[in-house]
């Protein structure tokens, strides 16, 4: 397989055609190889425009929302994200690329250790892992100045808005299936927050997130 050929397609005619369009962000899905934070089995469709199972039900987002989030969550230079949910590593390692540190932290330590190995081997070392359920809130080593939900949420914990740093921002994508809103929260300070819905699209919940309180007839 010309995995050159198929990365620049995937940029070329899924990316691109989604409205991204940071040269930054393009730049690093060339630089960041994909088909190294794929499980082996599935290698081959590390480029296709689809979630791509990892085990315990879980999957990666397809490659569009990866670079979409990605854009819209601005990472500088010197911000420190958490990730909630670090599945393969592939997101953990493109944040990292964008940031001075990330914390990404997951429920599953099978995976934990799988994006361990595959970050050193990458040489990506300003990504610390740990295992642990975050999924409501994970403010030991806040404040944070980006916050990312790799799994969905029918609500948004105020937790992850209160471990944000004046200007931070986080992302979530919020809702039940069939229909999710990609939700951006820009914290203003003083506990002011405005959110903004990018796009609809559906993921897989995360992994024990709170659900609301629903009327049984």
């Amino acid at each position: 397989m010309d995995f050159e050929q198929a990365r620049f397609n995937m940029v070329e005619q899924q990316i691109r055609t989604w409205d991204v369009l940071d040269q930054d962000i393009l730049d690093l899905l060339f630089r960041v190889r994909r088909e190294n934070f794929v499980p082996e089995a599935y290698r081959a469709l590390a480029f296709a425009d689809m979630e791509i199972p990892l085990g315990y039900g879980e999957a990666m987002w397809p490659p569009k929302l990866e670079a979409r989030v990605l854009q819209a969550l601005e990472v500088k230079a010197g911000d420190a994200v958490l990730e909630v949910g670090t599945g393969s590593g592939y997101f953990t390692a493109l944040l990292a690329y964008k940031a001075r540190q990330v914390l990404s932290v997951e429920i599953i330590p099978e995976f934990t250790q799988q994006a361990k190995a595959r970050l050193a081997a990458q040489g990506i070392f300003n990504v610390a892992l740990e295992t642990g359920d975050a999924a409501r809130g994970w403010p030991s080593q806040g404040p944070y100045d980006v916050i990312v939900l790799t799994g969905s949420v029918p609500v948004l914990p105020e937790a992850f808005k209160k471990s944000l740093k004046p200007g931070g921002r986080l992302f979530a994508i919020v809702g039940d299936a069939p229909v999710m809103e990609a939700r951006l929260v820009t914290c203003g300070g003083d506990g002011i927050h405005a959110a903004a819905n990018l796009f609809e699209t559906c993921v897989r919940p995360l992994v024990n997130a709170p659900q609301p309180e629903r009327f049984v007839f």
